[in-house]
Order: C-alpha cells, then structure tokens, then sequence
C-alpha cells in the first residue's frame, strides 16, 4: 500500500517543486553557462567532471581520471583511471557516453539543461545517467523509468537550448 501511494505523492511534490529546489547546486559542476553544445563539457572541453566513463561500468563507481589517460570522442575529451579503460572506451565509446550529453536526466526530464555531480552517475539498462545532486538522484531513484522516459521525449528540444 506504502508504494502505491508513494507514486503520487512523489509527482505531486515534484509538479509543485521549482526545478531550482531539485537540482540545487554542487560542487562539481563543469558546464560553461549560455553554452548550446550538446555535451557537458568543461573550459577545456573535458567532459564528465572529468570522470572515468568507462568506471562506471566497471567497477559501479564514479572514479576521476588522469589527465594524462585521455582520449578525444565527439568533441569532448574524457579522462581515464586505467590505459584498459582507455581501451574500452577506443574500441565501442557510445557504450560509456552519458545519456542527454552528460546533462542531468531529472532537468531534462523538466525540460531544462542542468549541469551534473559526477557522484551522482548510474547505469541503469546499460546506459549511465547522471544527475545535478544527491537530491535530484533521489528523484531519480524513485521513479526511474518515468524520469528516463520524459527526459528522452525532451531531449530533442532540451539538446539546442543555451546552458
């Protein structure tokens, strides 16, 4: 009774929710603000925070990169703990890109282009999505289908917006 219940009471807190309220901020943002690129990149142009992309898949945990262990993928740089990660990613890298180009499943699920907390990253049906915070990731959670399928009816307008 508790989870059919569960159901409405999330959607109805979330249709009152400012997006603001959901997705508030976090330390490890990295999207360059009034950017219309369809990746979530830094100044430098590396992308997930800088975070290992094929970790997640591995090993279950974000996990930051070197540096000096990168590789170059549809206009982002992505940064890898291990030249094996490195390697993964080389031979198949749509398998470990984020969905929404790295932006958070839960904004663009309202519609919005909002950066993300690498920490927050899942793989979910072989996919990893990412989210803006520990807050967002929890609404995430508690509905993730629901949340996955409206941010990928959105994502085809959210993707041109200006960040």
């Amino acid at each position: 009774m508790y989870r059919t219940m569960l159901k409405p009471l999330t959607a109805a807190l979330i249709a009152t929710m400012p997006l603001s309220a959901m997705v508030a901020a976090s330390a490890a943002h990295a999207g360059i603000k009034g950017s219309t690129s369809q990746i979530n990149v830094d100044e430098k142009g590396v992308a997930l925070g800088g975070y290992d992309p094929v970790a997640y898949f591995d090993s279950g945990k974000p996990t930051r990169g070197l540096d000096r262990l990168s590789a170059r993928y549809g206009g982002a740089r992505y940064l890898f703990v291990t030249s094996a990660h490195r390697r993964a990613f080389l031979a198949n890298p749509p398998k470990y890109l984020p969905a929404f180009g790295g932006f958070c499943a839960v904004g663009t699920a309202f519609g919005e282009k909002v950066d993300v907390d690498p920490e927050t990253g899942k793989v979910v049906n072989g996919t990893l999505y990412l989210n803006n915070s520990a807050r967002a990731l929890k609404i995430f959670d508690q509905d993730t289908a629901g949340i996955i399928t409206k941010a990928q009816t959105n994502w085809p307008v959210v993707k041109d917006k200006a960040f």
